[in-house]
């Protein structure tokens, strides 16, 4: 091993991040602690001590060779947004320059609002919009290949004050938890807990690809997802692959990515193979809600970064290869006190635990109450090929609480009264020599959307490309809603324990349906769910509408996370983009078809044409190549027929007013146009030349990394 190989972590984690210790060394005392201020109680941060800031992050940034600075936003397309301003200003009539960087520039910036999604809320013409520092989320240096860029991260706003960003509604959210939570633990008589954080940590799975096969592939050039391909003999057949050794060349990429997202203060912590050949997951350490999310962005961003320097291209898409494991993203959600009390850990004896049990069956009702929403949050294109599939939770939402918290419900339903718990056992291996040690009570259900795993729920719908911040503000929001009821009742009650008692049995009774720990996957449940009154949303188009109904808008606007127009223009945009996304998909299956399958397919035909005559002429039987050319032929004009119609229905998609109505179009006929003309390519695939197939298949793509 070479000495640059080797990694402190200690001496390298943070190292490029404006964190907590950097400002304590380099700010004044009392800027300090204005600042902490700001960041802890939500103080609004005067221009006095925004201009020593500014100042003192500047000339830190400068220290680490950066000339540029940019205000990093996360607008409503899904990933990361940046204009880039260098530091330098004129100094006077000598023509020389001078390093600068102001309160004001740190606070505020002017990005192009006409130029990214708003839903109807900003016409094309009215262009201006603002992004603003969120000093909850510490700047960082960037290195790429711009060079060094301070990157400062901001909420995003119409000039008008709407949200435009997956920042501002997420900020919104986790003050309206922290109030209703602290409300909640004041009344069991909790005083000295200052702050509830939602804390949230988001395995990130992902594909790695050859860069140069996946440049002859337009479909994961264009798509980030293959729209043909067959499967290749093997595929995850043998679970050789899930937790399997890992490669050298995807060994290297993981060292690379660890060292960067180290600098960067994101706490990478386990990584390995996943299901599928070429999939792997990357899971950091817990942190912050709003931090969280930021993290994952970065995630994101560096594996791309990375892998392309590495030779390779890392797919984020939620179903990269049809037939083969998809990619999700676990979002792990729990609720932390300042003073490090975890609100759902159960203790060693649940049943005795009241503050944990009403804080439970309050998640059970928000997450009854706004199943659809939730499921919603999860909604986006690529994940409608991901999910139901039995590689990833199905699209009813339920809860899994496992045998001992699902033990304590059935008590407190049938009697009123909890009074044992399930205790864990020893596990027995029938191997002396190998350590005895307690199980947990219950074992975990990766079927499950909503899972309960020890004192944090696990929502496991996430797709794999998708920012956290929806699904995290969904949580925030509907669980502050459930606590505030919960504080509503107790507090107009005369008697704590009663109406505690009483309010944690009425949850649990009533949204008792929510609760399945069996198997998400099997068929039955699908029936079960039904008799039960659960929703099966199973495309996004049907989980959109929640958004804007009546019972989402009085929830959101309660707490003021949304107002109702804001809401109504996320709705317009998720229409908008399933209807593009599709469009793009049909546009590029009809150019791989047109230009480079059937053309290849027709060489094809004329080669073996020509085989059969000669062979013919000889005088030998030619029934092996002759069947081949019957089979050819049908499939190349199966495949050209449903060419066709997927060019008409693709261009009446575009003749339709965009909104839902074109959306809905585009997932009932378009998207079947695009199975029909899939299903004889891919068949195709398995019967031509490999010589004459235009495209690297899925073996080639799957296990030559």
């Amino acid at each position: 091993m070479e000495e640059n190989d080797i990694i402190n972590i200690s001496e390298i984690f943070g190292k490029d991040v404006f964190n907590d210790n950097v400002m304590q060394e380099r700010l004044p005392k009392k800027v300090y602690r204005e600042l902490r201020k700001t960041i802890d109680e939500g103080k609004s941060l005067d221009p006095i001590t925004a201009e020593v800031v500014a100042n003192a992050m500047k000339d830190w940034a400068i220290e680490k060779g950066a000339t540029h600075y940019t205000h990093w936003f996360q607008p409503l397309t899904g990933i990361t947004a940046e204009k880039h301003d260098s530091f330098i200003s004129p100094a006077g009539k000598g023509g020389g320059a001078i390093v600068e960087f102001s309160g004001k520039e740190l606070i505020k910036s002017e990005p192009d609002a006409s130029s990214f999604p708003s839903g109807g809320i900003r016409s094309t013409f009215e262009a201006r919009g603002y992004t603003a520092w969120d000093c909850t989320s510490p700047a960082f240096v960037r290195h790429d290949a711009a060079g060094a860029i301070l990157c400062i991260p901001t909420a995003f706003c119409s000039y008008t004050g709407e949200s435009l960003d997956m920042k501002t509604p997420l900020l919104r959210s986790i003050e309206a938890l922290n109030t209703q939570a602290l409300r909640l633990i004041r009344l069991f008589g909790n005083t000295t807990s200052k702050k509830v954080i939602p804390s949230v940590g988001a395995e990130q799975e992902y594909f790695l690809v050859d860069r140069e096969k996946f440049l002859k592939r337009k479909d994961l050039i264009y798509t980030g997802h293959t729209l043909f391909g067959a499967m290749p003999p093997k595929g995850q057949e043998l679970d050789d692959q899930y937790f399997g050794a890992i490669r050298e060349r995807v060994a290297s990429f993981m060292k690379d990515i660890n060292r960067e997202l180290w600098r960067l203060g994101v706490s990478a912590k386990t990584q390995h193979n996943e299901a599928a050949p070429g999939q792997h997951e990357l899971a950091p350490i817990f942190c912050d809600c709003n931090v969280a999310v930021d993290h994952n962005q970065l995630i994101m961003e560096v594996m791309k970064k990375v892998a392309e320097r590495q030779g390779m291209m890392c797919l984020l898409h939620e179903k990269p290869f049809a037939g083969v494991n998809g990619s999700g993203k676990h979002d792990n959600w729990s609720l932390v006190t300042d003073d490090g009390i975890n609100l759902f850990d159960p203790g060693k004896t649940p049943h005795d635990n009241v503050q944990f049990l009403l804080i439970l069956t309050c998640i059970l009702k928000a997450v009854d109450e706004h199943s659809d929403l939730l499921r919603e949050s999860a909604a986006t294109v690529g994940n409608d090929y991901r999910l139901g599939a039995n590689e990833a939770p199905p699209a009813i939402m339920s809860v899994f609480l496992g045998e001992q918290l699902q033990d304590v419900i059935s008590q407190l339903i049938s009697t009123g009264m909890a009074t044992s718990s399930i205790k864990g056992e020893k596990l027995e291996t029938g191997v002396r020599t190998l350590p005895r040690f307690t199980k947990d009570a219950t074992d975990r259900n990766r079927t499950s959307p909503f899972a309960f795993t020890g004192n944090k729920f696990e929502f496991r719908m996430v797709g794999s490309s998708a920012s956290i911040a929806e699904p995290n503000i969904v949580l925030n929001s509907i669980a502050a809603e459930a606590f505030a009821d919960a504080c509503d009742f107790i507090e107009n009650s005369e008697n704590f324990d009663i109406a505690v008692h009483d309010l944690i049995k009425k949850y649990a009774t009533e949204h008792e349906r929510i609760i399945f720990n069996g198997n998400g996957y099997a068929p039955e449940w699908v029936e079960e769910a039904e008799s039960r009154g659960l929703k099966n949303l199973k495309s996004m188009l049907d989980a959109i509408p929640a958004l804007s109904d009546e019972k989402s808008v009085r929830l959101f606007s309660r707490f003021g996370i949304f107002t109702q127009a804001e809401l109504e223009s996320r709705e317009e945009i998720k229409y908008e983009e399933y209807a593009k996304e599709i469009n793009i998909e049909a546009r590029t299956m009809i150019d791989m078809a047109t230009k480079s399958i059937i053309p290849a397919c027709l060489r094809y035909v004329k080669d073996l044409s020509d085989t059969v005559i000669s062979v013919k002429n000889a005088g030998y039987g030619s029934r092996a190549a002759a069947e081949n050319l019957r089979r050819v032929t049908a499939l190349t004009d199966e495949a050209y027929s449903a060419l066709e119609k997927l060019i008409a229905d693709d261009e009446k998609a575009l003749s339709i007013p965009e909104g839902r109505e074109r959306a809905v179009f585009c997932r009932d006929v378009v998207k079947k146009d695009m199975e029909n003309l899939r299903t004889p390519v891919d068949r195709l695939e398995m019967l031509v030349g490999k010589d004459y197939w235009p495209m690297p298949s899925y073996g080639d793509l799957l296990f030559e990394v």
